[in-house]
């Protein structure tokens, strides 16, 4: 694995890293990680930093559906066109590309299930070139991006016996 490669991953697994820590970790020079970091930030190979939350374990409430679209390739364009007028929405996290019995998988947020549906129904399979969508709502995470979302502890309930 190359210096680059290296450095990459190891701000993938934690952008919280120091330039320092990914110096050592990456056996490579401070200046060489800075130089590194401000390139692949300039060059779009790194797109951003994100907090990866257990919102399970917040007070707020939240729906994550994975949706099958199956789409009409436009003339000279093919999916692109349909992605990026998909991707636009703010409740879209991801658009993915896919092989196989749908073309596209788009991953949504709501607060409610009446939310995202609200938003299938009357923004997502409107849309000119989408033919069929099918929503799957995500009942409870387990890993994402390599992390494990931790079990809840149990708390001790105390017992008064009157």
């Amino acid at each position: 694995m190359t210096d680059n490669n290296k450095l990459l991953k190891l701000l993938e697994e934690d952008c919280t890293y120091t330039q320092e820590q990914l110096a050592s970790m990456a056996d490579m020079p401070l200046e060489d990680v800075k130089a590194a970091i401000k390139r692949y930030e300039e060059e779009k190979i790194v797109l951003g930093y994100k907090a990866i939350v257990d919102w399970d374990r917040t007070q707020e409430e939240s729906v994550t559906a994975l949706i099958e679209v199956k789409v009409t390739p436009q003339r000279n364009e093919g999916f692109d066109r349909v992605a990026e007028r998909i991707y636009q929405y703010d409740e879209v996290e991801s658009v993915y590309l896919m092989s196989g019995a749908f073309d596209l998988t788009v991953i949504i947020s709501g607060r409610t299930l009446k939310e995202v549906a609200q938003f299938v129904g009357q923004r997502l399979a409107p849309l000119e070139g989408v033919t069929a969508t099918a929503t799957h709502f995500i009942l409870k995470k387990y890993k994402e991006k390599h992390l494990i979302f931790e079990k809840r502890q149990e708390q001790e309930r105390e017992w008064i016996f009157v």
